[in-house]
């Protein structure tokens, strides 16, 4: 549902003291009274022996919001993510615990210059109606990913291949692409320039396969039930919109008798305390989410279904700099950044373990996490800068900023909305409307650049700093701020030219601190994964993508 929630609570702006924002929060993190009663116990699990199998294999996920689509070259969300890695193989993918493994590639070799790999497919690599899946399939849905008539806003992940950039600008033809088939099974690879962390974006499902024929017949609606032919361990069974998406196992899946998990079922359920209702009545064996509220409870009563780790990710919030109040105003921008305490967030309003953030790039391996100065100051004197940034852009108590928040539906999101909202108002007087929008639609309004302030979710695609700095590229179709920063631009360009791993983090790392001293956006806290397992669940394993896939579990007697 859409609508306008006002933040006007004067018992709230009638008080400029932060511990009445602290006491709110604290207020909002108490147990409901649904949540009362003993620790759930299931009995024995696994039979005798405690490793024995159920009889019916099938698993019930809560996946957040409503997919967008399920064209992998088409999909931007999480939501998305979690059924594509069902339905496709990639050429590398992932074992459970994170660590890249081949996939559809059996092998592959790099030459001495770092530029092209020759990938060797699987023999036994086949398509869900039997088709064999071969080099030339690869090949033309590399270039689908890059054609700018695909209209993916995820093709600057493939911006490393030759000439993909000038393809997707439509400079030059899909067939200039640095890839081809040497043979059905051989298929080669060309770069711009070495990159470090190019097998890990192969896993990301812009560099996923696509049938041709399918996608020839079926233009569009290639990926509906009944139309969409896939390589993985799961085709589309069912999609009920708003309802559930149903997988089922894939018959000619090369590793099908590995496979132990028939069926899976994934629910589109937004509203944590729904999901929570849902996993204690046993209709959901497995959660991407957990009400805030009830992690005390979760922790107390349920601590072996609750399995939380870290996660390569960043909350944040994003300013459209594309029009005012924000258009021209870096220190409008920061001073929002600097009224925002966000150690009072991570421990009153999330308390999971979060970590507040200040700057952009969680901590991946090879890379010094920055922040801008102002992080290591007091609290009085970050509000006190904040202030003066706030007068300096034109406002005050006569002319306040009024500034509408975007969110996609979800209570937590809400929460800490109003949290937010509150500090701005009490550190500088900024009066604010929330806006709260299904999934796909609130999407769209951010593609089209419909906003003020918009709340946002970045999770890495690799384990590399990268993943995070091309988002706020001028030219990334995600850069939903619509920030345009020459000199941070060209500071990417130099990195992605720089085959010194070491000098290529700082260039990295001081793109980094241009972006952070024009706050585009505003970094609130890195996450961690928070999940609730059933216990006859088995097979999962915790890592630092929150990546799953449902070959890897299996179901317990229970």
């Amino acid at each position: 549902m859409t609508g306008h929630i006002s933040i006007i609570h004067s018992f709230i702006f009638r008080r400029v003291a932060l511990g009445l924002v602290t006491g709110f929060l604290l207020a909002g993190c108490g147990n409901d009274s649904e949540s009362t009663g003993p620790a759930r116990e299931y009995g024995q699990i696994g039979g005798a022996s405690g490793t024995e199998l159920a009889a019916m294999q099938v698993l019930h996920k809560g996946n957040g919001s409503e997919p967008q689509t399920l064209d992998p070259h088409r999909a931007q969300g999480v939501p998305e993510g979690n059924i594509l890695r069902d339905l496709y193989e990639p050429l590398v993918m992932e074992a459970p615990d994170g660590e890249l493994i081949s996939g559809a590639a059996e092998s592959w070799v790099l030459s001495e210059d770092g530029r092209i790999y020759t990938f060797r497919l699987r023999p036994d690599g086949r398509w869900s109606n039997g088709d064999p899946v071969t080099a030339a399939d690869w090949v033309f849905s590399l270039r689908r990913g890059l054609d700018p008539a695909t209209l993916s806003v995820y093709s600057g992940i493939l911006y490393p291949l030759k000439n993909a950039v000038a393809v997707n600008r439509g400079e030059l033809p899909p067939e200039q692409l640095g890839v081809r088939a040497i043979d059905d099974l051989t298929l080669e690879i060309t770069l711009e320039n070495p990159t470090p962390f190019f097998l890990g974006l192969l896993n990301h499902s812009m560099a996923y396969p696509v049938h041709p024929p399918s996608v020839a017949q079926k233009g569009d609606r290639f990926a509906r039930p009944g139309n969409l032919v896939s390589n993985g361990a799961y085709v589309l069974e069912d999609w009920v919109v708003q309802s559930h998406i149903e997988l089922v196992r894939n018959e000619r899946y090369r590793e099908n008798a590995a496979t132990t998990i028939d069926q899976v079922f994934y629910y589109p359920i937004e509203n944590a305390d729904a999901v929570f209702s849902r996993y204690r009545a046993d209709e959901l064996d497995f959660t991407t989410t957990i009400p805030i509220r009830q992690l005390n409870f979760i922790k107390e009563r349920m601590p072996d279904d609750y399995i939380q780790s870290p996660y390569l990710g960043v909350y944040y919030y994003g300013l459209n700099t594309t029009r005012p109040p924000f258009l021209g105003k870096p220190g409008l921008r920061k001073a929002l950044s600097m009224a925002i305490d966000r150690e009072i967030i991570t421990e009153k309003l999330s308390g999971a373990g979060e970590l507040p953030a200040y700057g952009w790039v969680p901590a991946v391996q090879g890379y010094a996490q920055q922040q801008p100065e102002w992080a290591t100051w007091t609290r009085a004197e970050r509000h006190a800068q904040a202030r003066q940034l706030y007068e300096e852009a034109g406002y005050g108590p006569d002319n306040p900023l009024v500034l509408e928040i975007l969110y996609n539906t979800s209570q937590d999101h809400k929460r800490l909305a109003i949290a937010i909202s509150s500090m701005w108002k009490q550190v500088l007087g900024v009066e604010t409307q929330l806006l709260n929008q299904e999934w796909k639609v609130y999407l769209q309004t951010r593609t089209l650049k419909n906003t003020q302030v918009f709340r946002s979710g970045w999770i890495g695609d690799y384990n590399d700093a990268h993943t995070f700095a091309e988002l706020l590229h001028s030219q990334n179709a995600q850069n939903d701020p619509g920030w345009v920063n020459q000199q941070y631009d060209e500071l990417l360009e130099r990195a992605a030219n720089e085959i010194d791993l070491q000098k290529r983090a700082k260039i990295l790392e001081e793109a980094e601190r241009v972006m952070l001293d024009e706050a585009p956006i505003i970094p609130i806290y890195f996450y961690i994964s928070k999940h609730l397992i059933k216990p006859w669940v088995g097979g999962f394993v915790p890592n630092i993508m929150d990546h799953t896939y449902t070959k890897d579990l299996y179901i317990l007697e229970h």
